[in-house]
C-alpha cells in the first residue's frame, strides 16, 4: 500500500522507535507508519551531533512530501518544532504528554543545568542501572507491570553515552520555548494526555487555548505514556485526524 497515509511517530527520551509497536499494530496496513530511532537512542545511539537541527533534518529526509506527525513526551516537543519547521508538509499533528518547553529564561537555564547533572550521572552508570532508576521517575509511576517491563526492555536498546547526548541536545532545558509560536500551527492538532497525568493534562488545556485547530483528549485511567498504556485510544485519535481512505485520493 504505497499510497497509504504516512504517519511519523517520534518516541520519548530513553525509548526507541520500537516502543510504538502496539500503536503500529493497531494501525495495520491501512497506514504507512514510520518509527525512527531519534539520535542518541537505540539504533541511532552513535549518531552525532545530537541537536534539534540534525534530528529535524533526519525527519525531513525520512518522511514523504506530505505526512502526519505524532510524538510522545520529548518526541512530542521535537514534533512541535518539526511541525513549525516543515509546516507545509505536516498534515496533522498529534502530541502525547508533550510540552512546548519552558517560557521563562531563568527556569530554562536552571533546567538545563539540572539536565547536565543528570547527563553526567548517566555516563557513570550502566544502561541497566540507569533504566531501573529512570523507571522510578514520578511521571512514569503507576503504569501496569507489563507496560513497565516492556519500557524497561526498550530502554536497554540504548547506551549511556547516547542518552546523555540526547539529554544535553534535546532536553527541555536545551530547546527554546515555543509558547509564543503555537498560534502559527495551521494543521489540526490533537493533544492527548492520560487522566492520571495531571501536569500534562493542564499543559494540554493551556496549549489548546492558543492553537487555532486544537482538541484535547484525556484518556481515562492512563498515565503519562498513553501510547503504551492505552494504544488503542491513540490509534482511534490517529484514525480520526488521518482517515485511511485518504489513500484512495493521494497521488
Amino acid at each position: 500500500m504505497d499510497q497509504a497515509p504516512a504517519i511519523v511517530l517520534l518516541h520519548g527520551f530513553t525509548n526507541s522507535g520500537a516502543s510504538w509497536a502496539p500503536v503500529v499494530s493497531g494501525l495495520g496496513e491501512r497506514y504507512r507508519a514510520l518509527t525512527p530511532d531519534i539520535r542518541g537512542h537505540a539504533g541511532a545511539s552513535h549518531l552525532r551531533p545530537v541537536t534539534l537541527d540534525a534530528v529535524i533534518s533526519d525527519l525531513s529526509a525520512l518522511a514523504p512530501p506530505s505526512f502526519a506527525l505524532a510524538g510522545y513526551s520529548q518526541g512530542g516537543r521535537i514534533a512541535l518544532h518539526a511541525a513549525l519547521a516543515l509546516a507545509g508538509r505536516v498534515s496533522a499533528l498529534v502530541l502525547i504528554g508533550a510540552s512546548p518547553g519552558i517560557a521563562d529564561a531563568r527556569e530554562r537555564a536552571e533546567r538545563r543545568a539540572a539536565d547536565e547533572r543528570l547527563a553526567s550521572r548517566i555516563e557513570q552508570l550502566s544502561i541497566e542501572r540507569f533504566a531501573q532508576e529512570w523507571a522510578r521517575t514520578p511521571v512514569l509511576s503507576g503504569a501496569p507491570a507489563e507496560v513497565q517491563a516492556a519500557a524497561h526492555a526498550d530502554r536497554l536498546r540504548s547506551t549511556p553515552a547516547g542518552l546523555a547526548a540526547a539529554l544535553r541536545g534535546l532536553g527541555t532545558g536545551a530547546l527554546p520555548s515555543l509558547w509564543e509560536r503555537l498560534s502559527e500551527l495551521t494543521m489540526p492538532v490533537t493533544l492527548i494526555s492520560g487522566e492520571r497525568d495531571l501536569k500534562f493534562t493542564e499543559l494540554a488545556q493551556r496549549m489548546a487555548a492558543v492553537i487555532p485547530q486544537a482538541r484535547v483528549v484525556v484518556v481515562p485511567g492512563a498515565g503519562h505514556a498513553v501510547h503504551l498504556e492505552a494504544p488503542q485510544a491513540v490509534v482511534r485519535e490517529l484514525e480520526r485526524v488521518i482517515p485511511a481512505d485518504q489513500s484512495l485520493t493521494q497521488a
